[in-house]
């Protein structure tokens, strides 16, 4: 509904109350400062009550100001330049004791995650992925980094995992054409979302594969097509993305799929450490010899 929002309160605008239509107005017009206005203060700003402020979120369909809120909050992410968001975030935050504020901040988006995750849908996609053949890794732009994160850990575990670093859409599905029933596709973006990875995702599912999708809501459109759903809490600090809560998700998904696959990992470490001895005895053998 977020993404609707404001053409929402624009066709309903002649409905409205004179104070209803004021606050319609300064929410399209300024829906950046909006969006972390209290009810309080955006009654103040717009000169009408707190009360009639409450009712104009429950005239456009919310069941209060704090959902309106959120919805609102949703929205700029997904619309604002990283200069705007800058902005925005610095008002927010101000310029003293930034450290606190944004750890608190991250502190939390985790506690939240942790609240709002669905454990069932996390065991689920955990069993999903432990089962399978192959495990295709994407994440484009910020959500890279935890894809590299994922895919460094998975190679540890399975025979076959693949992580999809593209430029390009073809590219990409020159990456993914071999996918197929058996197999796993975990794709990972958070605003502004990622067309490709939504198109790998889409294509992953054609192809009779399992998708997992990591993202922040369900309203994403990385939701559309997943077969297991995990959510964590994401948000910007100033121009950059906060993905400390879907680390932490990936880090519990990473140790939970570790455990159901103890051998591979125990024989993966054994033939590593043999290696590194060998290895050894062939550095001193050279330097003896030489």
């Amino acid at each position: 509904m977020s993404k609707d929002l404001l053409s929402l309160i624009e066709d309903r605008m002649p409905e409205f109350s004179k104070g209803q239509k004021l606050i319609g107005k300064f929410i399209v017009n300024h829906y950046d400062k909006a969006a972390f206005m209290t009810a309080s203060k955006l009654g103040t700003t717009v000169g009408v009550s707190e009360s009639t402020v409450v009712r104009f979120a429950s005239e456009v369909g919310y069941e209060g100001y704090p959902q309106l809120q959120k919805a609102l909050q949703e929205l700029i992410r997904n619309r604002l330049t990283s200069v705007q968001r800058m902005e925005v975030t610095n008002e927010q935050l101000g310029e003293s004791d930034v450290l606190s504020k944004v750890l608190s901040s991250d502190i939390e988006k985790i506690r939240k995650t942790m609240e709002e995750i669905s454990k069932e849908e996390f065991e689920a996609a955990v069993e999903c992925i432990a089962g399978a053949k192959s495990v295709y890794i994407m994440g484009n732009r910020s959500a890279s980094a935890l894809a590299k994160f994922i895919h460094f850990y998975f190679n540890h575990i399975f025979d076959h995992v693949k992580l999809i670093e593209t430029s390009g859409t073809s590219e990409m599905f020159e990456e993914i054409f071999r996918m197929g029933q058996g197999d796993v596709f975990i794709g990972i973006s958070f605003p502004r979302y990622s067309k490709r990875t939504v198109k790998g995702i889409k294509y992953a599912k054609q192809c009779g594969a399992k998708v997992v999708a990591i993202t922040d809501s369900t309203s994403s459109p990385l939701a559309e097509n997943a077969d297991h759903l995990l959510l964590a809490r994401s948000d910007m600090a100033s121009f950059v993305d906060s993905l400390v809560a879907p680390l932490s998700l990936i880090n519990a998904m990473i140790v939970a799929v570790g455990m159901k696959r103890k051998e591979e990992i125990s024989q993966t470490y054994a033939k590593l450490e043999r290696i590194w001895d060998e290895f050894e005895v062939y550095e001193k053998a050279e330097e003896n010899n030489a």
